[in-house]
């Protein structure tokens, strides 16, 4: 086995010898001024200051971004940052500009706040945050305050990885775009105190060419994250993922009180299935839909898109036997719903029956940064539910933060269920296994993306 010493002897006496070329960076700055670059956005003032690119901010003005005037696909990209402790920053890749003047695309993060999540990617002014460091707690301690950090960026293909002070913050693998500008953002302040605070730059650098000879391995225990529409990545295949719709039919899938999928009521086209509107009501439709196989520890991913005021929701644990009456079939259930229009909002105890809550026993709340917001990316746009099942450990997961977590043969969850609406159902979600299910509650509402590993 090649040691990692021996390795580097081994490439170093190639490099000598002229059998290995080094490898051809770029700088991106040319240290004298910033010809080579273009202000986006709004209107934070930009300079040199010796080797440094510094961003200062001003008042009034929308996020500011320093854009190269140059477009890159495939590259890893090299710099070193420091920000002001009181600001947030990030550096664009792959990104574009609107004719109304404002920058989307790829960020890597900078947050140098409580919640540590430098080094995640946030997607500006589209999907907003698509590898949040939630799924990365080692990743959440690479970066340092108050001192020049280190990133390397690897945008090669579809995979965007990023280290910071070489630990690996992020993996992810999306094909939204495959090129677009490098761009140094100063965020927008919400208050005069904090004017002229500063973001600098410096040793920014680019490699373009030779590309798979110069890339890190990845740090196996951090988590890949896929964007990728009704497929699988070739390490989802490998860590025993599958998908449970493959896009196009119905197949794997069957109505909780029928021995066939729905004739109508559910539709597929282009890749996303939905169920249509009918009268609000539950299960009064086509009806829910489940899973033709039973699952006991497993994590099952998803992707929804909610029409204004819908309610649905994905349960789990779920025997389509239990009830062949009126209403929905029985299980545990991560609520999806319209907060903020639906009136089940505000029935049950204390917000239990909000979206991404255990449905009427226990209120989502965000247990990974303790904000109070909750991270919906709203109406009409894609969201991503996630649900582990862990040898009774259960978790909800809502756009990469966690809000839910429960042990289902708990006393707890048995005195919550006792005072609920399923107290009639004897050992609730406590059966050693169960199927997955769609519901169906009268209202318009898109899935895509459904894939679940076992173990």
């Amino acid at each position: 086995m090649t040691t990692p010493i021996r390795k580097a002897l081994l490439v170093l006496a190639l490099l000598l010898t002229g059998t290995v070329q080094a490898a051809d960076w770029q700088n991106l700055f040319n240290g004298e001024d910033l010809s080579e670059w273009k202000q986006l956005g709004g209107e934070a003032r930009y300079e040199v200051q010796g080797d440094q690119l510094v961003g200062t901010t001003v008042a009034d003005t929308p996020n500011s971004f320093l854009a190269t005037e140059k477009d890159y696909s495939d590259f890893i990209l090299e710099f070193e940052m420091w920000v002001d402790p009181s600001m947030n920053s990030g550096v664009q890749i792959r990104s574009h500009v609107s004719d109304e003047n404002v920058v989307y695309g790829y960020q890597v993060e900078v947050d140098p706040t409580h919640r540590r999540f430098t080094g995640g990617i946030y997607d500006e002014k589209r999907r907003k945050w698509i590898y949040p460091l939630s799924l990365n707690e080692k990743g959440r301690d690479a970066f340092e305050n108050g001192k020049w950090n280190h990133f390397r960026v690897e945008a090669v293909g579809h995979s965007i990885r990023v280290w910071v002070n070489g630990i690996q913050t992020a993996r992810l693998v999306d094909d939204m775009d495959a090129d677009g500008f490098i761009g140094l953002q100063v965020h927008s302040i919400e208050s005069a105190d904090f004017v002229g605070r500063t973001v600098r730059w410096r040793n920014l650098r680019i490699l373009t060419d030779d590309l798979e000879n110069h890339r890190k391995a990845s740090d196996p225990g951090v988590p890949q994250v896929s964007l990728l529409v009704n497929r699988l990545t070739p390490e989802e295949k490998r860590h025993g993922w599958r998908l449970l719709w493959d896009g196009e039919s119905s197949a794997g899938w069957r109505g909780a009180k029928l021995d066939r999928f729905p004739e109508s009521g559910w539709t597929i086209d282009e890749g996303v299935l939905t169920v249509e509107a009918t009268d609000g009501g539950e299960s009064t439709g086509p009806g829910d839909i489940v899973t033709l196989d039973s699952f006991s520890n497993f994590e099952f991913r998803f992707e929804f898109k909610i029409t204004e005021g819908a309610n649905s929701g994905v349960k789990y644990f779920v025997d389509p036997d239990l009830n062949q009456g009126a209403g929905s079939a029985i299980g545990c259930e991560f609520q999806i719903l319209d907060d903020k229009v639906h009136p089940d909002a505000k029935q049950g105890v204390n917000g239990n029956r909000t979206l991404a809550s255990l449905y009427d026993l226990i209120t989502a709340e965000n247990l990974t940064t303790k904000d109070r917001s909750k991270q919906f990316w709203g109406i009409g746009e894609w969201n991503r539910g996630r649900i582990v099942s862990d040898n009774g450990r259960v978790e909800h997961w809502l756009n990469g933060e966690k809000y839910v977590e429960f042990d289902r043969h708990s006393q707890m969850f048995r005195a919550l269920v006792a005072y609920s609406k399923y107290r009639v159902w004897p050992g609730f979600c406590q059966w050693p296994e169960g199927q997955l299910l769609l519901q169906d509650h009268g209202n318009e509402v898109s899935f895509r993306n459904l894939k679940v590993r076992e173990w």
